[in-house]
């Protein structure tokens, strides 16, 4: 695989730039699963702002000025938050971000670490701090499932690492194409979260009768 040439699109270079700039510890790509998965939280109990507080461990970042902070809201929650909601429509699944990495131990490494900290995110975003939620039926089996496949890439991760264990570039390739694999079945099952949670939450809100309700 080359090194990657993908251009970021201008919402993306915007977060990305807002993050680095204000030291926060959650990666791009962590922080769009973390979003997805709360807003996908059967319960309507999400809070945007709780969830960007939470990026910098329940906190905003100390800002120069009231507009600094209303740029971070706009960036990521008019943008980015606002722009993940469309994954809520089964004619929208939501994609793991793309990277192009090297046949090395390095590159397996990277790519591995992102795909973990991708489940990672969606679920600590699901289950916002409690242990257990009530999840539908469909829901809870795609949530087994990437736990399966969180436990696949993390074993992936750890190899890779692993000095000690010989890393042909023939093999780290073969090894590349199986994570462009688990990728898709990660996508897959991610959707299959949020459309049955969505679900869900649009029969609650029915039964309250609010049909007119939008889903943010």
């Amino acid at each position: 695989m080359p090194p990657s040439t993908r251009q970021p699109t201008p919402d993306e270079k915007n977060v990305r730039a807002l993050l680095d700039r204000y030291a926060c510890p959650v990666p791009y790509h962590e922080v769009r699963t973390r979003f997805l998965g709360n807003m996908a939280k059967p319960a309507m109990t999400t809070s945007p702002i709780v969830m960007v507080q939470g990026l910098w461990g329940g906190e905003f970042p100390r800002f120069e000025s009231m507009e600094a902070l209303n740029e971070l809201i706009d960036v990521l929650i008019n943008g980015l938050w606002n722009a993940l909601t469309r994954h809520q429509k089964r004619t929208e699944p939501f994609r793991l971000v793309r990277i192009a990495v090297l046949p090395t131990r390095e590159g397996l490494a990277q790519l591995s670490l992102t795909r973990r900290q991708e489940l990672e995110g969606f679920i600590e975003g699901l289950f916002a701090g409690q242990e257990e939620i009530d999840l539908p039926r469909k829901a809870t089996a795609s949530i087994d499932i990437l736990g399966e496949l969180r436990a696949m890439i993390a074993g992936i991760h750890e190899l890779a690492l692993d000095q000690s264990k010989p890393a042909p570039s023939a093999e780290i390739e073969v090894t590349l194409k199986h994570i462009q694999q688990l990728t898709l079945n990660m996508e897959k099952e991610l959707h299959a979260v949020v459309l049955d949670c969505t679900r869900v939450r649009r029969q609650t809100l029915r039964e309250m009768g609010a049909p007119g309700h939008t889903l943010h």
